[in-house]
């Protein structure tokens, strides 16, 4: 008992001799509700340069594949490019060259792409 005692003793000592004294309630309070506000900061942070901006794109991506019609040309995330001949709800039919027909699951595409027919020619130089 002693020993606690001094060990007191010595804390109010040196809380005193830093010319603060005891720690009041309402300081104890104020650093509490300063945490709270700063971690109430970081969770709008992560939320407004992570969370937000993969949310957007993942409904993006959703969209387009939803829009996914005949006659696109699509990249899958195996890194096949080809033209799509025909759409169903979960697959679609991507054909990668002249006669060759693949069945992809509709959420194997990666994105849609701009130019060509997928096929290593031109659209116009078609026959």
């Amino acid at each position: 008992m002693t020993n606690f005692l001094s060990v007191l003793d010595l804390s109010l000592f040196f809380a005193q001799a830093g010319g603060k004294g005891p720690a009041k309630p309402e300081s104890c309070m104020a650093m509490g509700m300063s945490q709270l506000v700063m971690i109430g900061a970081l969770v709008a942070i992560f939320y407004f340069l992570l969370i937000r901006p993969q949310q957007k794109k993942a409904k993006e991506h959703q969209e387009m594949l939803k829009a996914i019609k005949k006659g696109d040309v699509v990249a899958t995330t195996g890194g096949i490019i080809g033209t799509v001949c025909g759409v169903a709800d979960r697959f679609i039919t991507v054909e990668i060259a002249e006669k060759v027909r693949v069945r992809v699951l509709r959420s194997a595409v990666a994105g849609k792409e701009s130019g060509g027919d997928g096929n290593g020619q031109k659209s116009e130089g078609k026959k």
